[in-house]
């Protein structure tokens, strides 16, 4: 088995990496069963090779990554001997959250200590990932509660079959235990989906009294909440190409010196002006116990309030000023007017300065590069899993393939 593959191939690193990691958090749930021989269960740090080995090849779904493990010679290398199913390998990529985090905090923090990685200065920028709801699995709140009466029939009506069967016809039986199965998952579902209709009411409403009382605002007001039965916690949200698609908001922090990802979120919000960058820089200064000087971020964060926010905090935020629109006043977004606090004319004169200019391209060349790899190299160009916090894993596992595949001689050394 070990003649597989050769002394320097990429998958050895993966073990050798892996072998000095603390992967302690993925193992809390294997419990021994008093008194009865148990199935011994998958290593953890096999299925952490396998997935971090996997999204470096852009594998980004259980079953192709099963099937590698059967016929291609460096996962079958990592395997071992040792046969994983789809299953096994799905429900452990999306069911270890907190250890997923720590993992990626703690290669951070190695780059950090050997001085590769310095996060005074950060990039921000978000991408939308589309989801696998259907655009169809949306409905509104009537049309919800309708279908959860009538599921809930059909539930009562099920469990009759399965308490209560007619003398020779188990098999039947059998059948009404798979169908109830079945339909209770989709209770369960529409009941996530009826809990986000609130929320999102509350957004409309938000989204409507920012618009104000125009056609836009009319518009936003004449929407009617709906929630997805295949994922609730997914929203239709405007894509880099124009049309709308359920998806989520993956956001990334990006070291502007050396371009290694520092902070990963993932949110419901289609907009990344909906305070998204203080939390963020809260997040990277707990991973790293670095403190973040200059942020740098998109257009599309511009808060006045971020921007005083940051000044309190001793952040120097880069950020481009919305275009006017009046036509006379284009090209004077950043004169400073007699009401300006002192955060928004240090704001103004920075991001009209030359060196300000120059800091804020480095933006682009960073955060642009890092959305461009793991959409196009770690496989995250949709995500299958249903949630906020299983969508989080499996961002998590691109960030940390991203890093490993950039920065490996160094967590080696």
């Amino acid at each position: 088995m070990d003649d597989l593959i050769p002394a320097n191939h990429p998958a050895r690193v993966v073990v050798k990496v892996v072998e000095t990691l603390d992967l302690s958090g993925f193992g809390e749930n294997i419990k021994a069963r008093e008194g009865v021989a148990g199935r011994d269960t998958t290593d953890p740090g096999l299925l952490v090779a396998l997935w971090l080995y996997g999204c470096i090849r852009g594998v980004g779904a259980a079953r192709e990554l099963a099937r590698r493990c059967k016929e291609v010679v460096p996962f079958r290398w990592l395997c071992g001997g040792v046969s994983v199913s789809h299953r096994v390998l799905s429900e452990f990529r999306t069911g270890h959250g907190d250890a997923l985090d720590n993992l990626f905090a703690q290669i951070v923090t190695v780059l950090v200590d050997k001085g590769v990685v310095k996060v005074s200065r950060i990039s921000q920028d978000g991408t939308r990932v589309r989801v696998g709801a259907g655009a169809a699995s949306f409905r509104s709140e009537a049309r919800l509660q309708q279908l959860l009466a009538e599921v809930q029939q059909h539930i009562a009506e099920l469990k009759k079959q399965v308490e209560e069967p007619v003398f020779g016809e188990k098999q039947k039986a059998d059948r009404a235990a798979q169908q109830l199965r079945r339909a209770q998952d989709r209770m369960e579902r529409l009941q996530q989906a009826l809990a986000q209709i609130p929320d999102i009411k509350q957004h409309l409403e938000e989204a409507a009294k920012k618009a104000g009382n125009g056609k836009s605002g009319e518009k936003i007001r004449n929407k009617t909440p709906r929630a997805s039965t295949t994922d609730a916690e997914a929203r239709v949200m405007k894509m880099a190409n124009g049309g709308f698609n359920p998806a989520v908001n993956v956001q990334l922090a990006t070291d502007t010196e050396s371009r290694a990802i520092v902070g990963v979120e993932v949110s419901q919000e289609g907009s990344d002006s909906a305070n998204l960058s203080a939390p963020m820089r809260q997040q990277v200064e707990e991973r790293t116990g670095g403190k973040v000087e200059q942020h740098l971020i998109d257009g599309g964060y511009l808060k006045l309030e971020d921007i005083e926010k940051a000044h309190e905090q001793g952040v120097e935020l880069y950020v481009p000023p919305k275009p006017a629109r009046n036509e006379n006043k284009k090209g004077h977004e950043l004169d400073l007017k007699p009401g300006d606090s002192d955060a928004i004319k240090a704001w103004k004169q920075r991001m009209g300065s030359d060196a300000g200019k120059e800091i804020y391209k480095q933006r682009g060349s960073t955060s642009e590069t890092v959305n461009a790899d793991l959409r196009h190299n770690r496989g995250l160009q949709q995500i299958a899993v249903r949630g906020i916090a299983k969508a989080t894993c499996v961002v998590l596992w691109c960030a940390i393939a991203y890093n490993f595949v950039h920065f490996w001689s160094e967590l080696l050394s």
